[in-house]
């Protein structure tokens, strides 16, 4: 993140995008947010405007082109974490022969990267509701695609291991705070579907890497050597996959300004009403309007985080610990409470039941070419680790292509009636039906039936996705929303990451432990969202 303050020349082409609250910042001593007396008091003139909500200043700015360029803007980036999380599973096949990796090193290796977010999901949430949004996004991303494409030259097992968990790291960073950020432009009564839609880009992201792994991988083209590294053809997909992270992060550092409502939060009341003319003016554009001259009413006190200049460095520590903890213990006081412990619940069930099998899926469906259930063939592994990884097997990558794509009818049905029905029955509903869905992965006997029923668990697995990124964000206060979702992705890494190990350690031995495991999470899961509040059409606090 930029310690400096921006120039002129620097101004995003959206607007308002480099001046931060965090540009007065220092290191000890300072007050991060601060708000002057002479900010604070008006003269006759502003005493005259009409004072408003965030909410109604929304609204005043309309909806229209903005929206819709914020929204191929983070959903691009969205899209980019999909492709860095879910490309370990698509380069496996290959992969574990020139890494020389066992089952359980596979299930290391796909744990990685949800090791990395675990430890970046509550660090970068805490700073995006402490610094801004925009800023954490783009050293998130960049942190995310850089370490990602330098995994791509790494000739050891732990090597690769290392760069694909700070390249998680990145990831934990970016998934939640763009949802915060792009929810914090969005008009009421459209935040739901617009949240469904953005939640369609990782759909998008899925397809992205299965068609780049279909093209990329069984390609002879893509192997060259550069000095006494082979590079192989998975190592070219590597590269490929890093490339949406940076541009991503290049766009949000050129051209997306801050969010309006943290910058009402921080106490920069002129820097958000600059960005609803922004708004108002993209969305009105040659229509001859102006927005009203208003002031904004902010509900709650402004935010000023102070420490004590008289403290040792060893205070100063705790301080900073306390600070950072405190966000933790908000959500858990009150009525948050409830809805955060049945939150915790569902995000551990539903990254265990979804990451567990979706990030195995290429590795199943390669060891299925002669035919059966999924759990068939398991029960001779050495045979399985004696086979060549060349030439590869292009049918594995058009199944995984054809179940990312089945992403899109749930995706499109989210849209459809996420405004009207509310997130807290499509999450219930659509993890039901799920685990039913997995049930039957197991006992079918064909492998048709097998990649039937992976569509199916895709396509519906997906609604439940897309309901929790919009309960997640529309439940908690400005203040708190960037850093419940961090604590809650952080909880579905450690799922994810149990569930990858599980897997690795018994999918050659008990291959329907796993499986029947991924069932009763996510059918637990649907029963504890019943005990979620409806947050449909609500207004963001």
């Amino acid at each position: 993140m930029r310690g400096s303050k921006s120039t002129g020349d620097e101004e995003p082409l959206l607007g308002g995008g480099n001046r931060f609250p965090n540009d007065r910042d220092s290191d000890e001593g300072e007050t991060l947010f601060e708000r002057s007396a002479s900010n604070v008091t008006c003269n006759a003139a502003e005493a005259a405007r009409t004072r408003i909500t965030y909410e109604e200043a929304v609204d005043a700015a309309g909806f229209g082109l903005f929206q819709w360029l914020l929204l191929l803007a983070c959903g691009w980036a969205n899209a980019s974490d999909a492709v860095e999380i879910v490309c370990v599973s698509f380069l496996l096949p290959t992969a574990r022969c020139d890494l020389q990796l066992s089952t359980s090193d596979m299930g290391l290796l796909t744990a990685s990267i949800f090791l990395g977010m675990m430890v970046g999901g509550y660090m970068w949430g805490y700073l995006a509701d402490q610094k801004g949004r925009r800023s954490v996004l783009v050293v998130s991303l960049g942190v995310n695609g850089l370490f990602g494409a330098l995994a791509s030259a790494a000739p050891w097992f732990w090597l690769f291991l290392l760069l694909r968990f700070i390249s998680g790291v990145g990831v934990g960073g970016s998934i939640p705070v763009i949802f915060s950020y792009f929810s914090e432009f969005m008009p009421r009564l459209r935040r739901g579907a617009m949240i469904s839609a953005l939640a369609t880009f990782w759909m998008a992201g899925n397809i992205l890497a299965a068609g780049l792994a279909w093209l990329v991988i069984p390609s002879t083209w893509t192997h060259f050597s550069v000095g006494r590294l082979d590079f192989q053809s998975w190592r070219v997909f590597v590269v490929l996959c890093s490339v949406p992270s940076l541009t991503s992060a290049l766009i949000f550092r050129l051209l997306m300004p801050e969010s309006p409502k943290f910058l009402m939060e921080a106490g920069q009341e002129s820097e958000a009403i600059r960005v609803f003319h922004l708004m108002f003016e993209l969305n009105t554009r040659g229509k001859g309007a102006s927005y009203p001259d208003v002031s904004l009413h902010v509900s709650v006190p402004q935010r000023a985080y102070k420490t004590q200049t008289g403290l040792s460095r060893g205070g100063r520590v705790v301080s900073v610990v306390k600070k950072g903890l405190m966000p933790l213990k908000q959500m858990f006081e009150g009525t948050l409470k409830s809805r955060s412990l049945a939150l915790l619940v569902i995000f551990y069930c539903i990254s265990f039941g979804f990451y567990g099998l979706w990030m195995w899926f290429p590795e199943l469906f390669a060891r299925l070419e002669a035919g059966g259930s999924p759990c068939a063939n398991m029960s001779a592994p050495s045979e399985h680790k004696n086979q060549s990884c060349y030439p590869v097997k292009t049918v594995v990558y058009e199944e995984g292509f054809f179940i990312a794509a089945s992403n899109l009818p749930g995706n499109i049905f989210t849209i459809m009636v996420m405004d009207s029905i509310g997130g807290k029955l499509l999450l219930s509903g659509s993890l039901l039906v799920s685990s039913l869905s997995v049930f039957f992965i197991y006992i079918v006997q064909t492998k048709v039936q097998s990649l039937v029923l992976s569509c199916l668990f895709s396509g519906v697995s997906v609604i439940a996705w897309n309901a929790l990124d919009v309960l997640g964000t529309e439940l908690y206060p400005t203040q708190l929303r960037s850093s419940a979702l961090g604590v809650f992705t952080g909880v579905g890494r450690v799922a994810a990451i149990t569930a990858n190990v599980v897997f690795g350690k018994m999918v050659d031995s008990e291959c329907a432990v796993p499986i029947l495991l991924v069932s009763a999470m996510l059918l637990c899961g649907g029963l504890v969202a019943f005990f979620l509040p409806q947050s449909k059409q609500t207004a963001l606090t």
